[in-house]
């Protein structure tokens, strides 16, 4: 279903593994860049689903990441690994469906905490911006 709508703000879902973030710090520098982010707290990066991911842009999201533990830290062993082919294969479905690559991504944490992480998510959501001021003016799915 296609929508008119007048607003030019872009709309990002952030998945974030329960032990792996500060979601205060998170929330606090995504409101300074003026896109509406909804941060959802998950148990594990592993175990978010193909279905949680593509709802997400089914009910508005212009882009969609995943933060997950760093590389050999998951505490449920491989769930970063599982996170990853599941991301991919969204990228997919979104590029069979016309909506193009890129509204998709993970954030991999660092040894450096959470301030590279922030950054990163900051650059997708300036990609995102980008994106959604190529898209028809005034059309928006729902």
């Amino acid at each position: 279903m296609v929508n008119i709508v007048n607003s030019n703000n872009a709309k990002i879902y952030l998945f974030c593994c329960a032990t792996s973030y500060e979601q205060a710090d998170i929330t606090r520098n995504m409101t300074q860049t003026g896109i509406e982010t909804k941060v959802v707290s998950i148990p594990c990066s592993g175990k978010l689903d193909i279905l949680y991911l593509t709802k997400a842009f089914e009910t508005g999201a212009d882009g969609v990441a995943v933060m997950i533990c760093k590389q050999g830290d998951c505490r449920y062993l491989e769930g970063n690994l599982r996170a990853k082919k599941r991301i991919a294969a969204v990228e997919e479905l979104l590029e069979e469906t016309g909506l193009g690559q890129g509204r998709i991504t993970f954030i991999q944490l660092q040894d450096d905490g959470i301030a590279r992480a922030i950054s990163s998510l900051e650059d997708f959501c300036q990609q995102i911006k980008k994106i959604k001021n190529n898209t028809p003016i005034g059309i928006s799915r729902k």
